[in-house]
């Protein structure tokens, strides 16, 4: 008899679910902050230095810089920067949706020391002696526009006009210079530092008695209330030197945007098509809780007042992908169950039990990545991972217990008995066996195949593989980004193809010479030119400048210093060595020491084809490379840990005395989670190959990674990581050091 009430509660909830984020998804997404990769905006790291011989950077040094950088950027206008200290001597400044990025980059580092000297270049006041948000604009007599300042101590300028008023004509002049530091000698001396900025040179006439003193120069109205904020705010208490920098014009942001979102409705909307089409029934409540699961992550997102970038984005549409495996998971053991004759709501309860362990322990192994990911990524990649991490938990709450509720609700109300094809079923398919019948193994399309009798010849194209790949790497290596290599990236956007040719030309009249130039988008609308040298500011400037009023879209510039691009790649190799390290000793606690080595050597295959592929096809490596292959670390593992966890599972049925025991075991749980390994990468495949199709181009060196990284994640779960256990138990088993248990228990279902 089917039970209404289930059914009603069923409706309820999928009603409250979809009015909920129906009414408040609009709100959600307005209050997200888009990073300025998304927006357009600014970017720079700098390290901190001494403003004088014997000055020590402390954290009351940063604590101060970043007081003074806050109110430069006040003068801006961004409503929400984003300042951070890192490690001891840095601070990164993240300004999205900034208009003038020269500007932006010329009033956050310049000191704005203004100092007042006489003509033997003796500093008689500085900008000390200014009373604190005393500057503005003003005009003088003659209507041009000047800057009002008024001074602390009317005595101490009375003794400075007069000191000067007596050197006499024609030396009896105050000269006001800006940015002034060791005197103009010491400065022409110091090759790449920044000349002073002579603003004026009154003569003194008359002794002045007064606070209110006015600076009048050659000044535009706009130059006179940058100077007057430029006091206003203060000099820096150090020296700021860029070691990392990049900028991205608006037009380049909101492209990436609408492009990554397309990618993403696409990609969804495949997944969610081919989960109804496989799986029915159970395929349709998968469908709702992935929508749940999105609308979570959003949600959770804006209450940690998160920055949405690309690489987030693209981590989001990730997990849609990964998070399915969980359902799939489940469906497939509850498929498994009810081929075995069982009825729908004894498969439903087994197919959950039995499904948990295995979503808990792939699900914490892909974490282990993110997490490492998150602490050895810059700021972008950190977005990405953090996205990733709330997307694997989004993803267990949903998958797990709301999958669990609603497909709970029905299978409770006795409207899905005997109705196996509503999960994907044939009728034909189940056997005619008593539900106790514990021993009976599922039969599947592919018990023909015999995954350990060829494990020598994947053995051997594995090696042939990584043999390739090192002469690949010794006689070719990678073509490393500026992340890496350090240098100077620049974008140069139009609404028409462009050429290497004219490209070249345009630098050539800015008297700077790319290592290479390379095409991008469509339709060649974009030109890549890298330098290998880092790009001063002012060069910088008159590149944006150039190139905004030839072509009309502000282009993007990144530098690396030599410094940081070495330390991001001893954090790349850090980050793949600790993850990995994670991994073996997860993996050792929850199923046994030859399983954990045998996954790590399965993951650092899939890590090492990557990076050959990368070599061979000359493609760019970057930042989100190394996100891309920790990613990877994450899914291969997910893959294998469902292998391990069918072998633990089988190893309780059956008494293994002999290799070939071994074997069979093997081949079974292959055979039995081929479909799960298929479907699961063919979802996450949805999502990376419309990115690749629709996406932005800023990640698609991302996408490919990834592309390349899930293949070889699936071969190496099927025919590297438990062919490898199979050889190493075997020589155990042979020595007769087997135990009763080789096994750790699964943990009980929560």
């Amino acid at each position: 008899m089917v039970k209404r009430s289930r059914i009603i509660a069923f409706f309820l909830i999928v009603l409250l679910l979809g009015g909920t984020m129906g009414t408040t998804i609009q709100g959600i997404l307005h209050n997200i902050k888009l990073g300025l990769d998304l927006q357009g905006g600014f970017e720079v790291l700098y390290e901190v230095k001494p403003a004088k011989k014997g000055d020590k950077i402390d954290k009351d040094t940063l604590a101060s810089t970043v007081s003074a950088l806050n109110k430069r950027i006040n003068v801006l206008g961004v409503s929400e920067p984003n300042i951070q200290t890192e490690g001891n001597n840095r601070i990164r400044v993240q300004l999205a949706g900034v208009k003038d990025q020269n500007q932006a980059r010329e009033i956050l580092s310049t000191q704005a020391k203004l100092t007042f000297r006489d003509v033997h270049d003796n500093v008689l006041m500085d900008g000390s002696d200014l009373v604190e948000g005393g500057a503005k604009l003003s005009f003088d007599e003659h209507g041009k526009p000047s800057v009002a300042i008024k001074l602390k101590d009317a005595n101490k300028f009375k003794q400075v006009t007069e000191k000067v008023y007596k050197m006499g004509s024609p030396n009896n002049l105050l000269v006001i210079w800006l940015d002034f530091k060791d005197g103009v000698d010491s400065y022409a001396k110091e090759a790449g530092k920044a000349k002073p900025k002579y603003i004026s040179a009154a003569a003194v006439n008359q002794v002045f008695d007064q606070t209110d003193v006015s600076i009048v120069g050659n000044f535009t109205v706009e130059e006179a209330k940058q100077l007057a904020n430029l006091l206003n705010a203060g000099a820096l208490p150090v020296e700021l030197k860029e070691i990392y920098s990049t900028s991205v014009g608006a037009q380049f942001g909101e492209n990436a945007l609408q492009k990554t979102i397309f990618a993403g409705i696409v990609g969804v909307a495949a997944i969610f098509l081919f989960m109804i089409a496989y799986y029915r029934f159970p395929g349709l409540i998968a469908v709702i809780t992935l929508s749940v699961y999105i609308y979570l992550i959003l949600l959770v997102f804006d209450w940690m007042n998160g920055v949405l970038t690309l690489p987030g984005i693209a981590a989001l549409i990730l997990g849609v992908g990964m998070a399915v495996d969980a359902n799939i998971i489940t469906y497939e053991r509850i498929k498994d169950e009810i081929k075995l004759g069982k009825s729908i709501m004894s498969a439903y309860r087994t197919g959950n039990k039995g499904a948990f362990a295995t979503i808990f322990d792939a699900n914490i192994t892909t974490i282990i990545a993110g997490v490492v990911l998150f602490i050895y990524g810059t700021s972008s990649v950190k977005g990405f991972a953090t996205m990733l991490i709330i997307s694997i938990l989004a993803s267990f709450i949903t998958a797990v217990y709301g999958t669990r509720l609603l497909l709970g609700l029905l299978v409770q109300s006795r409207f899905l008995n005997n109705k196996p094809t509503y999960f994907g079923v044939k009728k034909a398919e189940i056997l005619n066996i008593a539900e106790t019948n514990e021993e009976t193994e599922v039969p599947t399309k592919f018990d023909h195949l015999d995954f350990v009798k060829h494990s020598k010849k994947f053995f051997i194209l594995s090696g042939a593989l990584t043999v390739a790949g090192i002469i690949a790497l010794l006689t070719m290596r990678l073509n490393l980004g500026i992340d890496f290599a350090s240098g100077t990236r620049v974008e140069v956007m139009s609404d028409q193809k462009l050429n290497v040719h004219q490209l070249e030309t345009e630098f050539q009249k800015l008297h700077l010479q790319p290592k290479d130039i390379v095409l991008a988008g469509n339709k060649g609308e974009v030109g890549v030119a890298r330098f290998m040298g880092v790009l001063s500011k002012k060069e910088i400037s008159k590149l944006k400048t150039h190139f905004k009023k030839q072509y009309g879209f502000d282009p993007n510039v990144s530098t690396v210093s030599p410094t940081v691009g070495k330390e991001l790649a001893r954090n790349a190799f850090i980050a793949v060595i600790i993850s990995s390290i994670g991994i073996i000793v997860y993996v050792t606690l929850r199923f046994e020491m030859y399983m954990a080595l045998a996954a790590i050597i399965a993951l650092l295959h899939d890590a090492f084809i990557i990076v050959t592929f990368f070599s061979l096809t000359r493609l760019e490596v970057d930042l989100t490379f190394i996100a891309a292959v920790l990613t990877i670390i994450g899914y291969s593992i997910n893959d294998t840990i469902v292998t391990f966890d069918r072998i633990r599972d089988l190893m309780k049925r059956r008494k293994v005395k002999t290799v070939d025991d071994l074997k069979h075991i093997v081949n079974r749980a292959l055979q039995q989670t081929f479909t799960r390994s298929i479907n699961t990468v063919l979802t996450v495949i949805f999502t990376v190959v419309a990115l690749l199709l629709f996406g932005s181009e800023a990640i698609r060196n991302f996408n490919v990674a990834l592309f390349v990284g899930l293949i070889c994640g699936v071969y190496s779960s099927l025919f590297i990581a438990s062919q490898l256990w199979v050889v190493w138990k075997g020589k155990q088993l042979k020595k007769g050091k087997v135990k009763k248990q080789p096994l750790k228990e699964a943990e009980p279902e929560v």
